[in-house]
């Protein structure tokens, strides 16, 4: 199968094999071939729908599931441009020109708007930090650390000491005045106990003041944009630099204190006044985030005047709001591509590596929680659970037997081929995407559905076993439906699958508090460095993997205490070895990113932040054409 042409016009794409297999089982193959028949035939008819004619408005409407939004500007004519690769970061300058216009972003899922640090759990909360919010740094091409609301900072060698400079002059919204430091370290601790995001524990214990194993912590304010902290223990930087980076799902940004204070931590959440680009205007859970720009604002201003984020679950109704000019941009389908490159003056954008999909074996949990209590929901009785902690004894080895078949029995690279149009690479061990020079050659996973029934047999499942298999449904490319293929390559070893599709938002309270006794797929972006990941499987994290085992709580730890590069790389690579002998988590593929631009935007704006681009971000930056 040759290279589709939108791959083959991206200079920055490693090359990527089209096999042209077609080995999924049969009852995948016809499910994946008759989902895009109809879809061909429901967007011909959903576009003539809105071909017929809506009011131009400026003012979100709500609307119906699966309905486009009324155009905010009509588009302007134009001749069809090819595919084109978001190019090298350069700096642009602040716009001085008044706003003007809005542009129209189409998604799956927006959520609940909730701003507030001690309230945001949305599972979309790179929309908000990185167009309402700013965070302490940003992420570069290189996974470096660089200025964002942090001007720059100074780190022991120690690891314990961090002195914080802030950018001078940045404006909160809304009229609450500058922000100085003691608005960054009020933003900061409200993530910390009762807090409802899910890395709330990581961010606010770096900020905490004594506690266990903290001697020595303190936190000082030296003067209105220097922060002193002493972390009382060492911290990894890029751990610190994870919740601190601008656009990502768990990071965090800086609020006014003094709106917090005056109207209410739950008033201030529905209307936050925060640093970025674009103020919340209005919002209607499950419908719309209107937004609107900044003036003079001290990173960027933006050209246009209003920014709104429209939920329309349907790709059919997302595709026929751009086809007719209603939607600026929307989360695509990589099927959808060739649609998209018809519509007059359009472009579509992409880069390589903008995240990778897991599967997580939730269950296998030992020893007590982060609060000090037993798990309440293990259940050793569980096919891919052991229920003895000892790595040599029978029942570990037949729970490992059980997760290496779930492993194999997939076929990765059909699943880039088909489902992703190649736009992706099969992956086996989840992490260390961006780090592949220092990864383990032997972390694969063979495809070998025999074997994987093998291996059933001999872990005492010969006739299988019943599972439950959800997909976090978030928006990331392929996600559900790769997550379907999945099921049915189980089902074609015997496993006894019940798909389970469910908002994310629904399932993610039950991986938090380890109540779900499943798997899910999971797409994460990059991570700064793999231990990042591998924190994902200590019991002090609030967000699990869903596995905890006391050999990955004591390595995990231990490197991440450690001060030495070499040390902590050694550590990793030690840890990650462990993931796959154990086959304590699955990896499926890594897939590249895509952006359709209509035609009133000048596609070659850059991500905020490089660590997190799956979806469309950093509109601030978007130019007219």
């Amino acid at each position: 199968m040759a290279k589709p042409p939108f791959l083959r016009r991206f200079s920055s794409y490693t090359s990527i094999s089209h096999l042209g297999r077609t080995s999924l089982p049969q009852s995948a193959i016809k499910t994946l071939v008759f989902r895009h028949l109809p879809r061909a035939v429901m967007l011909l008819f959903v576009a003539l729908l809105f071909a017929c004619g809506s009011s131009a408005t400026a003012t979100p409407v709500p609307s119906t599931s699966g309905t486009a939004p009324a155009a905010t500007e009509a588009p302007s004519s134009g001749s069809t441009s090819s595919p084109t690769a978001v190019p090298e970061a350069t700096e642009a300058p602040p716009a001085k020109a008044e706003p003007a216009g809005a542009i129209n972003m189409g998604q799956k899922e927006t959520g609940i708007f909730e701003a507030h640090p001690s309230m945001s759990s949305s599972p979309r909360i790179q929309f908000t930090s990185s167009s309402v919010g700013e965070g302490l740094i940003t992420t570069a091409k290189d996974l470096s650390a660089s200025p964002m609301l942090a001007a720059s900072w100074e780190i022991s060698d120690d690891f314990l000491e961090w002195t914080w400079h802030f950018q001078e002059n940045v404006e909160f919204h809304k009229g609450y005045g500058l922000m100085t430091a003691e608005d960054v370290l009020y933003s900061y601790q409200q993530w910390n106990a009762g807090a409802l995001h899910a890395r709330s524990g990581i961010m606010g214990e770096y900020f905490s003041v004594g506690g266990p194993g903290r001697e020595g912590a303190s936190v000082e304010i030296i003067d209105d944009h220097t922060l002193w902290v002493n972390t009382g223990t060492p911290w990894v930087q890029q751990d610190v630099f994870e919740f601190m980076r601008n656009g990502g799902g768990s990071s965090s940004w800086v609020v006014s204190k003094k709106q917090s204070e005056e109207i209410g931590i739950e008033e201030a959440s529905k209307d936050i006044a925060a640093t970025g680009p674009w103020q919340i205007e209005s919002h209607s859970s499950g419908e719309y985030w209107k937004m609107s720009a900044v003036k003079d604002h001290w990173r960027q201003s933006p050209v246009f005047d209003e920014l709104v984020y429209w939920t329309i679950p349907e790709e059919a109704a997302r595709v026929a709001g751009f086809q007719t000019g209603q939607l600026d941009s929307f989360d695509m389908a990589f099927d959808s591509i060739t649609t998209v490159e018809s519509v007059d003056g359009a472009k579509v954008v992409g880069w390589p590596n903008a995240g990778q999909a897991g599967l997580n074996f939730y269950g296998q949990l030992y020893g007590l929680d982060k609060d000090g209590n037993e798990y309440e929901h293990y259940d050793p009785t569980l096919a891919w659970v052991s229920s003895d902690l000892d790595t040599d004894s029978q029942a570990w080895k037949d729970a490992v037997n059980v997760r290496k078949a779930l492993n194999i029995a997939i076929d990765r690279q059909t699943i880039v081929d088909t489902i992703l149009s190649g736009f992706g690479a099969a992956q086996s061990i989840r992490d260390w995407m961006g780090h592949d020079s220092r990864a383990n050659p032997d972390w694969v996973y063979p495809y070998d559905p025999e074997l994987a029934k093998s291996m059933l047999a001999e872990a005492g499942y010969p006739d299988g076993f019943a599972i439950t298999l959800t997909p976090a449904i978030r928006g990331a490319p392929g996600e559900v439906e790769a997550c379907e293929a999945v099921a049915q390559y189980w089902e074609a070893i015997g496993v006894d699958v019940k798909l389970q599709h469910v908002p994310y938002a629904t399932i993610r309270p039950e991986l938090i508090t380890r109540k779900y006794q499943g798997v899910t797929c999971h797409t994460v972006g990059i991570r700064l460095t793999p231990i990042i990941g591998a924190g994902n499987y200590q019991t002090k994290s609030t967000f699990s993997y869903g596995s905890h085992h006391p050999w990955m709580e004591e390595h995990v730890t231990a490197t991440k205490l450690e001060t030495d590069p070499a040390r902590i790389q050694a550590g990793e690579r030690e840890i990650y070895d462990w993931i796959f002998d154990n086959a304590f988590m699955a990896s499926t593929y890594t897939h590249d990113g895509i952006w359709p631009v209509g035609p009133r935007l000048e596609p070659g704006w850059q991500p905020t932040d490089y660590s997190e681009v799956r979806t469309a971000t950093a509109f601030e930056y978007a130019q007219t054409r």
